[in-house]
């Protein structure tokens, strides 16, 4: 299968369309389920993989292996939904309006924890998600978030505390 993901890449970079569709839908499941981690919508993280792939796609050509296609599509996907999660913020500002719960995924075959994850404040999951599952530093996370890194440091803690509370009470 490497053999066969590393055939897929070269003939990508080359400009072929159906070899990128293969890895499409060989990574499209793992890179949805990152945006969802991060934006806990599912619409959101559905245009978030969509704009994850455009952007692969155009910069397929640069790609240089240093790292495994996976990992650096894991970096293109986390950049992504970080640069709409930051977006929908700053609309949400300009709006004025609480974030709106419905758009929040409940499904019951979720874990405990996911679905705990995706109940925390948005800048507080962002933070946890890049942290914990992603293994992002907290300078970094406070690059991509536009934040200062103490304040990554506190949002982690204070998610932790949250997913803690929520899940001994169940």
């Amino acid at each position: 299968m490497q053999q066969q993901l590393e055939t897929w890449v070269q003939q990508a970079k080359k400009g072929d369309q159906q070899a990128f569709y293969q890895l499409y839908h060989q990574f499209k499941g793992r890179v949805y389920a990152i945006c969802l981690r991060l934006l806990a919508d599912r619409g959101q993280a559905e245009d978030a993989t969509q704009e994850a792939f455009v952007r692969a796609w155009q910069q397929l050509p640069g790609f240089r292996g240093d790292s495994s296609f996976s990992t650096w599509l894991h970096s293109i996907s986390s950049r992504t939904a970080v640069d709409i999660w930051r977006k929908n913020k700053v609309m949400r500002l300009v709006v004025d309006e609480e974030p709106e719960e419905q758009g929040y995924v409940d499904a019951p075959e979720m874990p405990q924890l996911e679905q705990a994850i995706l109940r925390l404040p948005s800048q507080a999951r962002a933070v946890f998600v890049l942290f914990a599952l992603e293994g992002y530093q907290h300078n970094e996370i406070a690059d991509l978030l536009g934040i200062a890194e103490g304040s990554s440091k506190a949002q982690y803690h204070r998610a932790r505390q949250l997913l803690r509370s929520w899940v001994d009470e169940n």
